[in-house]
């Protein structure tokens, strides 16, 4: 087990002031103070790679900023343990995959081997996702208050994987869902917290425009020529083969570029593998570039995402897709698969536009290539629709709210 909780954030609190206003960054002060005499605890599977290690590593140290004592811990398991929870990860998105027995053995072995390395400290108990759920068998132990966040679509479960993880999930005091239609029929309270990106961090900051074309440089990108973008990390939920196709479509009509960028997770032994079939696929093609980006290349992330002409998420499932906050904040026009939380930031022909297929990415892509300043109109309001809706200031008092609820159950009013 290790622990992450030093971290030290580039962003003050009181810096978000002047993109939410002081009456918001007084009233996460005040629900701090309610909580300064509290520690939370947040333990997951990886500390890189994915939405949900982005966004704990910018939380952590501004609820520290608010007086309360946050921190992140990773639980340990080997790659066989990994490749099984990948298993559920699909399952649960309704994926069909071959789970035996002995891929729960696996599961229940291994969290049990965490349990015995593990230092349950906090006041509230924070896990994230499938792989550290069954931790919750020591509450009865030591008591404390736990919820589990659910960043992934579960709304079409294979039946067997939630079943299991059903077992373990009714003994939390709190689920929370990252959509509406995420929610299950559980006996205990849900919360429904959207993710969110931090406007102050090295992706999505404003950039010099040199910053940016020396990116463009480095990975051989045109800067003359329309650019056409996907940065997600190689998953075959991600449909980066499905990108390519739809990115030849247009190409046979349009000149343009397509960018594949995007990395690995250590909790995902399948991206290996994807990362490898996208490059095959797209051999022979000198406008497809796949980048592989290393950890911590948050910059060069911003500069690719603010030097594209159109942002694609053509995921086939979603847990949420930050990648498409990040754009919209950019201003720029998106096109996104209708699924997940997706469809909770792209409402269709007005912060971006939804399709459900490769022809009708294609056809999307097409329509803001052609027509710019529809495509511009589209980012403007993407950009006032995260503003509102998807930053970090907001998730910090989401959170903040669910752990105060925790105390006092009587006073919420829950989905």
């Amino acid at each position: 087990m290790q622990e992450n909780s030093n971290k030290q954030s580039k962003s003050k609190i009181q810096d978000y002031e002047p993109i939410v206003g002081r009456s918001y960054i007084e009233e996460l002060r005040l629900l701090g103070d309610r909580l300064n005499n509290k520690v939370i605890q947040n333990i997951n599977s990886t500390y890189i790679g994915g939405g949900v290690a982005e966004i704990l590593d910018h939380m952590v140290p501004l609820v520290n900023q608010l007086g309360v004592d946050m921190r992140w811990d990773v639980i340990q398991g080997n790659n066989d343990f990994f490749s099984v929870t990948k298993k559920f990860h699909n399952a649960i998105h309704g994926i069909h995959e071959n789970i035996t027995a002995s891929d729960f053995d696996l599961f229940i072995e291994t969290t049990q081997k965490n349990a015995e390395q593990i230092k349950l400290y906090g006041d509230i108990i924070f896990v994230h996702d499938p792989q550290p759920i069954a931790l919750i068998a020591q509450k009865e132990t030591i008591g404390r208050k736990w919820a589990w966040r659910c960043h992934i679509d579960i709304s079409s479960p294979d039946e067997t994987v939630w079943n299991f993880l059903h077992k373990f999930i009714v003994h939390y005091d709190a689920a929370v869902f990252s959509a509406p239609n995420f929610a299950r029929q559980l006996s205990i309270p849900q919360f429904l917290i959207s993710p969110s990106i931090d406007p102050l961090s090295d992706k999505n900051k404003e950039l010099p425009i040199e910053t940016i074309n020396a990116v463009l440089s480095k990975y051989g990108l045109y800067q003359e020529k329309p650019m056409i973008l996907q940065v997600s990390r190689f998953d075959r939920l991600k449909d980066p083969v499905g990108v390519i196709a739809a990115f030849e479509m247009v190409r046979k009509n349009i000149d343009c570029q397509l960018v594949l960028a995007g990395g690995t997770a250590t909790d995902d032994p399948e991206s290996e593998e994807v990362l490898k079939e996208v490059k095959e696929r797209a051999s022979g093609n000198p406008d497809i570039h796949v980048l592989l980006i290393p950890p911590g290349s948050d910059i060069e992330i911003n500069a690719l995402q603010r030097a594209a002409t159109v942002i694609l998420q053509k995921s086939i499932k979603e847990g949420f897709g930050l990648t498409v906050s990040e754009a919209l904040w950019k201003k720029k026009p998106v096109v996104a698969t209708g699924v997940g939380g997706i469809t909770l930031q792209v409402k269709h022909k007005f912060t971006g536009l939804l399709c459900h297929s490769i022809e009708g990415a294609a056809y999307s892509i097409r329509q803001l290539l052609i027509n710019r300043e529809y495509a511009n109109w589209l980012g403007q309001n993407g950009h006032q629709h995260v503003k509102q809706n998807f930053l970090i200031t907001r998730h910090v008092r989401d959170y903040l709210l669910l752990f105060l609820s925790l105390y006092h159950p009587d006073d919420v009013i829950y989905l």
